[in-house]
């Protein structure tokens, strides 16, 4: 019911959660534009979510008050799909898999290669091979350099 609405604005859908609380439930919806380049305007953002909550409020698609919240990836982006992973080759992820791998299911690293659905990533010093269909949860980690913190020149 969202993707159709996202892609009739131009942009394309990353990811869609729907978080049921206790009191109020949230749906965050995270929409980028076909480049995954992540620059998405508020205006944006605003249009599509009024189209997304006219359109599941009509046909009563949430059963409970709820919370609608549309956004673009951001700096931790959140990954979940492949041609995500294969846009944040070299750059540092987290990641957390459905079950254990080689002991563990949380792994923090530089994303070294993603191919035929495997990510290959440096972490401790070793490269660990996960497959696509084992990860769970991953973001970009943004790594901050001082050009982040440099004020302009006048």
């Amino acid at each position: 019911m969202i993707e159709p609405i996202v892609e009739a604005h131009g942009l394309e859908l990353v990811d869609a959660e729907l978080v049921r609380g206790r009191g109020r439930w949230e749906l965050r919806v995270t929409v980028d534009t076909p480049s995954g380049d992540g620059q998405v305007s508020i205006e944006r953002c605003a249009d599509v979510s009024r189209e997304i909550g006219t359109h599941l409020d009509a046909t009563d698609a949430i059963p409970v008050h709820y919370r609608l919240e549309v956004s673009s990836p951001g700096l931790d982006r959140r990954l979940a799909r492949e041609k995500d992973f294969e846009a944040s080759r070299g750059l540092v992820v987290q990641i957390e898999t459905r079950r254990p791998l080689d002991g563990r299911r949380r792994f923090r690293g530089r994303l070294v290669a993603f191919d035929a659905g495997i990510a290959t990533v440096a972490v401790d010093g070793r490269e660990m091979s996960i497959p696509f269909a084992e990860i769970g949860k991953a973001n970009r980690v943004y790594e901050f350099t001082r050009a982040d913190f440099a004020r302009p020149r006048s």
